[in-house]
Formats: structure tokens, C-alpha cells, sequence
């Protein structure tokens, strides 16, 4: 029989904060649960663009996560608004549609910088700008619209790093290639250990406390096709392929409660031509998140969504689901001279059409109507603005006239050669439902008591997210529930 103070099941960046949490809060033997081999390890994490929403009163309240950085940025500080907690709320609730949970939603934005703080130090998460993503530069000057400013060195690949060594020099135990397939529990109802599938069979590994921290369904097309319906089971996955609903699957059948919205998902616009599920080696190189300069065209040659609408980072989530709606699952986005410097780096992984004319463009795309294409371009052209007033670091107010599907702000005229189309589709990051859970984040149970022994955090709370969420905060979301979820596990020792 195996003994354990604490299992956690995933290795993620909220399995691992719960790892070390429950760690120094005095659980000695820790066994973290890795599904996956060595090689294919740490969930979604490695994929994630290691983006940190967190609320901060004072821009020199980001110098912890950014030591030295006034030696490369002259004045970096100087152009970051505060983002406070009230802002921060004010951007959850406005893209959850007032549907996040009051509670979980303060607890996150509560205590996102000074968890973000503690992992940063205990995993010596290396930070930096995250200027290739979030950043604007104007004049010299970084801005970060959205208050999204820091993120991990080497994105995900570098958060993952920075976890497994710190929860190897922690003496953690990481038992990879061990699939949790069942909830053990005694007669009281306390769960005691998990059933695993390990490489040599099956095995009972008994603790005080379980942690599940495995992640959604996102990359489970049956589930998929349960939950989210079509499109959703024909989607390529942004990351991990072992994130099947396990964890979802074990709660689910002991009588944990089901909550959030099962429906939803974080999704966002790849590049179409990527596999069916990313590739690791180039990480978090499939994202095209600067349609907001240009427009977007599916194959009935028609825009859409209001490119526009709001910044990148409170409309990628909903616009990849839009993409994949659209005929094929397929969509392009087309941009011209004007705008093509402002095209965030991972645009330089794809191949674009490159033509010098609008008619060249929308013949070398692979569209149904062409005639329909040209038509949405010049009639957008007849309704866009001049550059005079396009500014590229705030919704800037340069809308379309008279368009029937207006786009609301950088509206400018494509009419500067060689133009660029990017093809793009619908990828799926990770799916909104999941469990409930209290602010000890305790697995609720359908009788809505606390099911003891039992615990969750990362993709697997549920009520955070609706139908979209702010850029940034799955993974604070991860690490504060992931923190708390290790100290309460701990308690039960």
C-alpha cells in the first residue's frame, strides 16, 4: 500500500502551485500524478502563452516580476495605467456577462498579485514584458492596454520549466506515465487515494488528501460532442492532447456537483493549417490574435464579427468559436501595409497569401465566392476611415459609416499593397465547465456539502468563466486556487 500526505492529479501550473502550497504548509510526502511520459508533460501549460493578469495599484508594483528592466526600457513605468482590482472585476464580469461567481471572482482578483508574488519567488519563475503580445510601442514608449503586462520567460515552456524544478527540489515525488481512473473513498465518504493505470498495471495509491488538478475536456471530441455540440468535436486542440475530462469523470461519479458553464470554452484563432493537436516544439506559435487591424472574411466571401469590437484580450476567447461556426471552419484574416507591422511575431510561423492587388489576393484564397470577397472588401473600403487617427494602444473610435456589421474601432482603409491574408480557424484551449467548489476550494457535492478529502483547482473550477474570459487570468486563476487548494489539503493531515 502506498502513503501519501497529499496526491495531485495533472502537473500543470495549478497542479503544481497546489503541490508546493500543500508542501510548505506541511504535508511531507507529496506524489504529483502525471498521465503523460516525461516528454509530453505538464498539461496545457506548456502551450499557454505564460500571459499574468494581475491587479496592481502602482506600475512599480510590477518591479518584483521584472528586476532590471528600466536598464533595457528607458522609463518602462512610465507608460503603465494602474489596474486595479475594481478594473480588473469590471473586465471579468463585462466578458462573462456578469456570469462569473461573485465569490471565486474575488478570491481571484484578491489575491492575484500576491499569489503571482509567491510562485514567482518559491518556483523562481523567471518574468519579463510581455510586449510581443500585450505591448504596444509608441514613440519609444511601451503601453499595455488591459493592464497585461508580465508573463513568464520562454511563455509556457518556460512556466512549466520553472515548476518541475522547483517541485523536484522541493522532494516531490512525480510519478509519470500514472493515470488517475478512480476516486478512492472509505465508508464515511472520505477520499483516501486514487485507482491509477501505470505502466506496469493498475495500482491503489492511498493519501489524506487529493488534489485534482487535471484540466478540462477539451481534447476528448466525444465530450466535445456532448457538451459543446458541432462544431466543437472537429476542433483542433491548442494544447495537450491528455486532457480527456478524467479528473471531471472521477468527481462527477462520486457525487461531486457539476457547475460553470459545461457549454463554454476558451477558444481562440489559430492557424488553420496546424495539426489537429499542437505541436509541442513550437509551443504557443499558433495564435493569430491581430485580426483587430484588419478584417476577417470567411468562404462566402463575408465578414463576420466586428473585428473591433474591444482589444484582443477580451475578444480572442469568443472570435476563435466564431471562426469555427463559419463555413469549412475557416476564415481569413486580411491586412495591408498600413498594418502589418503591428501583426503580433507568431504571424511570422504561418505562411500568408501575399498579392498586390485585392482581385490577386482573393483568388490565391480558398474561399467558395469570390465575387462575394471582392464585394465585402471594397464596400468595407467605401465605409472605413483614413489612418490620420488610428492609434494602435487603445480602442482609438475610428469606425466604419453606414456598414451593416460595422467594425468599431481601427477601421482603416485596406488599400496600401502587398496585402497579406492569414488563413485561421477555431482552436480550443480549454473548456469552462467543471466543479464546485468553496473558498477552501473543497469539491461540493450534489447534497451540497463538502465531499471530504477532496479538492480542485485550475480548468477544473467551475463558475469562473463565462462565455469568454480576460486574457491572463487562467493561469492566476491556476495558481491562487491551486495555492489555496494545497494549504487546505494540508490541513487534513
Amino acid at each position: 500500500m502506498s502513503e501519501y500526505d497529499v496526491i495531485i492529479v495533472g502537473a500543470g501550473n495549478a497542479a503544481q502551485a497546489a503541490a508546493l502550497s500543500a508542501k510548505e504548509s506541511g504535508a511531507d510526502k507529496v506524489v504529483i500524478l502525471e498521465k503523460a511520459h516525461e516528454e509530453m508533460r505538464g498539461g496545457n501549460t506548456h502551450w499557454s502563452g505564460g500571459i499574468l493578469r494581475i491587479a496592481f495599484d502602482d506600475s512599480r508594483m510590477l518591479k518584483p516580476f521584472l528586476p532590471g528592466v528600466e536598464n533595457k526600457f528607458l522609463n518602462f513605468y512610465d507608460g503603465i495605467q494602474p489596474y486595479t482590482k475594481k478594473r480588473y472585476k469590471e473586465d471579468l464580469l463585462r466578458v462573462t456577462q456578469g456570469r462569473s461567481d461573485p465569490e471565486l471572482a474575488n478570491i481571484l482578483i484578491d489575491n492575484s498579485y500576491d499569489t503571482v508574488k509567491w510562485a514567482v519567488e518559491k518556483a523562481k519563475i523567471e518574468c519579463e514584458p510581455a510586449c510581443s503580445v500585450c505591448g504596444v510601442l509608441v514613440n519609444g514608449q511601451w503601453t499595455f492596454p488591459g493592464g497585461v503586462v508580465i508573463r513568464a520567460k520562454h511563455e509556457g515552456k518556460g512556466l512549466s520549466a520553472s515548476w518541475f524544478e522547483a517541485s523536484k527540489n522541493a522532494g516531490i515525488e512525480i510519478r509519470y506515465g500514472s493515470g488517475a481512473l478512480e476516486l478512492l473513498q472509505n465508508d464515511k465518504g472520505k477520499v483516501i487515494g486514487v485507482l491509477s493505470k501505470e505502466k506496469d498495471g493498475l495500482k491503489k495509491l492511498y493519501a489524506k488528501a487529493v488534489i485534482l488538478g487535471c484540466g478540462g475536456f477539451e481534447a476528448n471530441s466525444q465530450m466535445r460532442a456532448q457538451y459543446l455540440g458541432e462544431p466543437w468535436d472537429q476542433a483542433k486542440v491548442r494544447g495537450t492532447s491528455f486532457n480527456q475530462g478524467d479528473g471531471l469523470r472521477m468527481a462527477l461519479s462520486i457525487g461531486a456537483m457539476p457547475c460553470g458553464q459545461w457549454t463554454g470554452r476558451h477558444s481562440t484563432p489559430i492557424d488553420a493549417d496546424w495539426p489537429d493537436f499542437a505541436d509541442r516544439e513550437r509551443g504557443d506559435q499558433s495564435n493569430r490574435l491581430s485580426y483587430s487591424f484588419g478584417i476577417m472574411i470567411n468562404r462566402k466571401g463575408l465578414r463576420f464579427v466586428d473585428e473591433g469590437e474591444d482589444t484582443k484580450l477580451y475578444t480572442y476567447a469568443k472570435f476563435g468559436a466564431e471562426i469555427l461556426k463559419q463555413p469549412g471552419g475557416k476564415a481569413y484574416q486580411i491586412f495591408d501595409q498600413k498594418t502589418v507591422q503591428h501583426l503580433e511575431p507568431r504571424y511570422k510561423t504561418g505562411e500568408p497569401i501575399v498579392a498586390d492587388t485585392i482581385d490577386e489576393l482573393v483568388e490565391g484564397m480558398d474561399i467558395d465566392d469570390k465575387a462575394q470577397a471582392l464585394k465585402t472588401i471594397k464596400e468595407y473600403n467605401l465605409c472605413a476611415q483614413s489612418a490620420n487617427n488610428f492609434d494602435p494602444t487603445c480602442k482609438d473610435g475610428l469606425s466604419t459609416v453606414d456598414l451593416s456589421l460595422p467594425k468599431s474601432n481601427w477601421a482603416t482603409k485596406i488599400d496600401e499593397p502587398p496585402y497579406e491574408a492569414y488563413p485561421t480557424t477555431g482552436g480550443i484551449t480549454f473548456t469552462f465547465g467543471g466543479l464546485k467548489i468553496n473558498s477552501d476550494a473543497q469539491v461540493i457535492g450534489t447534497d451540497w456539502r463538502p465531499i471530504p478529502g477532496l479538492f480542485t483547482c485550475g480548468e477544473m473550477v467551475g463558475g469562473l468563466f463565462h462565455y469568454n474570459y480576460p486574457g491572463g487570468a487562467g493561469l492566476v486563476s491556476g495558481q491562487v486556487f491551486g495555492r489555496i487548494a494545497g494549504k487546505s489539503a494540508a490541513n487534513e493531515i
